[in-house]
């Protein structure tokens, strides 16, 4: 389990890959990255907000006691249940049931993007009222630079690309407009909040124009490898089409 700093541990655990075999290789791509980067985590209490079909809520709950939120009813519904955890189908109001530092670990995970600012402060509050001194809190969120790679290399959408190069937000197809932000935003969103790792992820996968190896685990396996090697190197982050920042309380 992340331990402090930026250790981790980032070994790939073959367990993994059977628990994403029946995603989108996307989305199953994600999953092998974050659960990569976080390392090993047993024995503690995780709430994952916004856990859209608790594929990670159900993973972390094999060693865990797991907590998720989720506003779809939709995607609360159709959730995965492999391993037992508590479902609350809700938004950030959801949160103040909760007392304080009541967690060791939060996950939030392409959610921050898709709600307003005061939004955000009042989740990140909440997250920092409830969070142990010692634990941590995982943001994953959409990366402005890496977008635009992805819109002219592998879309060949130079219009969508020059606007969100311009500043422009643009579009989920699941979730509507993505509202991008800086890294740096959620410290001054709130201030009990310091972030200590910052890592790329995706720096490579979406500019693959070859669909039919997406599926391939051995591919995938390559894939996630590179990917690890580069996710620490500035460059690289720069061009990273996620970034997955881990913050603790200061």
């Amino acid at each position: 389990m992340l331990s402090g700093g930026n250790q981790m541990n980032l070994q790939i655990n073959d367990n993994f890959f059977e628990d994403t075999m029946n995603l989108a290789p996307w989305d199953a791509m994600m999953k092998l990255m974050v659960w990569t980067q976080l390392g090993e985590i047993k024995g503690k209490r995780i709430l994952d907000f916004g856990s859209g079909t608790g594929v990670s809520a159900s993973h972390y709950a094999a060693e865990n006691e797991v907590v998720a939120i989720e506003p779809s009813s939709e995607n609360v519904s159709r959730r995965w249940v492999k391993n037992q955890y508590r479902q609350i189908c809700g938004k950030q109001g959801a949160l103040e049931s909760f007392h304080d530092a009541s967690f060791d670990v939060i996950l939030c995970h392409n959610v921050l993007e898709y709600v307003e600012d005061e939004e955000r402060t009042e989740i990140l509050q909440e997250f920092a009222r409830i969070l142990k001194k010692d634990g941590f809190l995982s943001v994953v969120k959409h990366h402005r630079q890496g977008r635009v790679m992805q819109m002219v290399v592998l879309l060949n959408d130079f219009e969508a690309a020059a606007g969100v190069l311009s500043g422009k937000n643009s579009l989920s197809s699941k979730y509507g407009e993505i509202k991008y932000y800086e890294d740096k935003d959620i410290e001054k969103w709130c201030r009990s909040l310091k972030i200590i790792s910052n890592r790329g992820m995706r720096t490579f996968w979406d500019l693959q124009q070859n669909q039919e190896r997406h599926a391939d685990t051995g591919w995938q396996r390559q894939m996630l490898e590179m990917e690890l090697q580069v996710q620490d190197i500035s460059e690289y982050q720069n061009i990273a089409f996620f970034h997955h920042l881990i913050l603790k309380k200061k």
